[in-house]
């Protein structure tokens, strides 16, 4: 007889973000970790799949730590990804019952990272937040939650699409103190809201 386990996936882009459901979820479902854009997926993540982890802020009036949980996702090529609504509610209930009060605007899902104009350009389409990973997802049942991590008035450097290559950019190194603050918490939190709707 399959599982809970057996039927939903969990992704997580980075390490962080893996680490934080794997200790939130034990075996209560699979922890994919998949790398930034995917590019670290090699098999089908099944059925039912739940995106959870970090996302750029692109409104000025949602901080770092900001719980998102979006009823839609714009994928890069323009199209609408519905979320679960049956998945998405138990989120929004696990996020309520710690505390948080989930945000529910779309979410976009970006080739990269955005940055400056854009994110404002954005914002006025309506989208609270962006992530590189849930809308390229293909699954019968999707769902997310995302953490704000970076803002529009504190923004990363571009080399962060590509973590190997920050060692040879300074700009970016300036970025460590908070990640190394913040990301862990950002990532702790969402793992903690995917656990706690899980049955």
């Amino acid at each position: 007889m399959a599982t809970a386990a057996d039927r939903i996936a969990v992704i997580a882009a980075t390490v962080v973000e893996a680490r934080a459901a794997k200790a939130a979820l034990g075996k209560r479902a699979r922890v994919m970790q998949v790398g930034i854009a995917l590019r670290g997926l090699r098999e089908d993540p099944g059925p039912i799949v739940i995106s959870c982890g970090l996302a750029g802020g692109l409104r000025d009036d949602l901080p770092t730590g900001t719980v998102l949980i979006p009823r839609e996702v714009r994928r890069p090529d323009g199209s609408i990804l519905q979320c679960d609504r049956d998945l998405t509610e138990s989120l929004v209930r696990a996020a309520r019952a710690a505390g948080c009060e989930p945000v529910e605007a779309p979410l976009l899902t970006a080739a990269r990272i955005v940055r400056g104009a854009d994110r404002m350009r954005w914002a006025q389409e309506g989208y609270a937040g962006v992530d590189m990973e849930t809308g390229l997802l293909r699954a019968p049942r999707i769902a997310c939650v995302r953490v704000i991590l970076d803002t529009p008035v504190h923004e990363f450097s571009i080399a962060w699409e590509n973590p190997a290559s920050v060692i040879f950019r300074p700009d970016a190194w300036l970025d460590i103190p908070f990640l190394a603050r913040q990301a862990p918490r950002c990532a702790a939190l969402a793992a903690r809201i995917v656990a706690d709707a899980l049955p």
